[in-house]
């Protein structure tokens, strides 16, 4: 799956690659000429200080870099992954170990690298790993992926939508899905990560098996060991027998972990032992039992900070964080906006037993412009409540503004109320305070700040400069 120079640039891609020793820097050019389409202009630095000078002069699309090469930068892996950040100027900072190390890995994700990646590295993998972080962070005008694959429609495995975010979506679930490996599912609430999770075991060689799903949130933490792991009869009062937990009863198939990160700290011990051992034991058993599955997880939150704020544990993230795939949130994806609302307004109004013949072009505009914080479960919550208020037609916008409680609140009287009036701020001073209240909470700590608001620390450094530079002639003539 090689990659090429996405629409609307007309250059080959541009990467960097910081690797001190020579021959390794070779090879990985080779290796990477060959996941790019056309003639990527690959240029190779021996060090941190290089590559620092080489981000001064010139824009790169994709910085790769070697962490064992930046120790003539700083002393601190993080520092220095920082001061290149900082003059990567948006590029895509991919950090690359021979090792593997963990603490390596968070410390290069502190300071604002993009990803981790142990080597050796696979082309496939490499190339799709690449494409997902281009279409994450917005820099698909950049890269994109180049692929064979016939476009698919707007129906798959339980998704709806056609657009070009869900059509890559698509290809990461095929071709993860024949895999054993541990998936990690990123996205906001409402996005169909459970979906996605089932997507996963339809199309793989465990289809035929137990499909498992726990939620780590919506049981009590006393109880999600024995839920997990199950009980043997007599550990405790009330377990009068044997019970089999999540994780037994998924033999042969699939277990996903819903909201992984709301697992308690003294039970994901228990589950990095389990994944790397291949066995468990019940609350109150002796013995070990040998269990086949295949883990998938997923969360809302923002893995690095829970991870820097000790809530969970680095080793853990990283044995689950093999195969990632983030949902987008609908928001990013208008383009399936009016998809998914005629799919929910079929369903629905197919099981009210109500005739709908569709939207307005007014309504259609309205349901395209909203900001859908709750994504799709959001936008699936609106129709049906339409199509249990309403007895049919054609769904108006007068329609939307009774159904929408979200937005008018659970009265008419919400509705109505009169706007408070409070002074509007500019976007950029609203973003300013909002940033400069994070970096207050973590103690100026812009690295914990970065992750908190789901941004990299390049992008903090960037604005506060900026802003710098707008506070000075006002200093200036004061």
């Amino acid at each position: 799956m090689p990659l090429r120079p996405g629409p609307g640039s007309d250059a080959a891609a541009r990467l960097l690659l910081i690797e001190r020793d020579p021959a390794a820097g070779r090879a990985m050019a080779g290796h990477l000429s060959k996941c790019f389409l056309g003639a990527p202009q690959i240029v190779a630095a021996r060090g941190g200080k290089e590559a620092a000078e080489l981000l001064r002069a010139e824009a790169y699309d994709i910085v790769l870099v070697n962490l064992s090469s930046l120790d003539d930068l700083a002393a601190q892996t993080e520092d220095a992954v920082a001061r290149l950040v900082k003059l990567a100027s948006g590029a895509l900072m991919i950090a690359l170990s021979d090792g593997a190390s963990v603490s390596a890995a968070v410390a290069a994700m502190r300071a604002g690298a993009h990803d981790y990646i142990a080597k050796p590295i696979s082309g496939p993998a490499f190339a799709a790993r690449i494409g997902e972080l281009a279409h994450r962070h917005g820099k698909a005008r950049a890269l994109t992926i180049e692929t064979n694959a016939p476009k698919r429609g707007e129906r798959f495995s339980g998704f709806v939508g056609a657009s070009t975010q869900m059509q890559f979506v698509y290809e990461q679930i095929e071709r993860i899905a024949p895999s054993s490996a541990p998936v990690f599912i990123t996205g906001e609430s409402g996005a169909g990560k459970d979906v996605c999770a089932e997507a996963l075991h339809e199309r793989g060689p465990r289809a035929n098996r137990r499909f498992v799903a726990i939620n780590c949130a919506a049981i009590p933490r006393d109880l999600m060991e024995s839920e997990l792991f199950g009980v043997a009869r007599g550990a405790y009062t009330g377990a009068h027998e044997d019970r089999k937990g999540a994780a037994e009863l998924a033999d042969g198939g699939t277990l996903f972990l819903d909201e992984i990160g709301e697992m308690d700290l003294s039970l994901q011990s228990k589950l990095l032992r389990f994944l790397q051992t291949g066995t468990l034991s019940r609350v109150g058993e002796a013995g070990v039992r040998q269990i086949d599955v295949r883990v998938i997880c997923a969360t809302n939150r923002n893995p690095m900070q829970l991870i820097a704020e000790k809530k969970f544990r680095e080793d853990l993230f990283y044995r689950l964080h093999v195969l990632p795939i983030h949902l987008p949130p609908l928001r990013q994806r208008p383009a399936d906006v009016l998809v998914l609302a005629r799919h929910f307004l079929e369903r629905f109004a197919r099981e009210e037993h109500k005739a709908f013949s569709g939207f307005t072009s007014e309504t259609a505009n309205l349901l395209i412009a909203r900001e859908w914080p709750g994504n799709v479960r959001q936008l699936q919550n609106l129709i049906r409540r339409l199509v249990v208020m309403f007895d049919g037609g054609e769904i108006t916008a007068e329609m939307i503004a009774a159904a929408d409680i979200e937005s008018f609140g659970f009265g008419r009287e919400a509705a109505v109320q009169a706007p408070r009036k409070q002074p509007v701020l500019p976007m950029w001073q609203q973003e300013q305070r909002i940033i400069e209240d994070a970096i207050q909470s973590f103690a100026g700590n812009i690295a914990l700040a970065a992750a908190a608001l789901e941004l990299s620390p390049s992008t903090i450094y960037r604005k506060r400069q900026a802003w710098a530079e707008m506070d000075a002639p006002r200093k200036g003539a004061a």
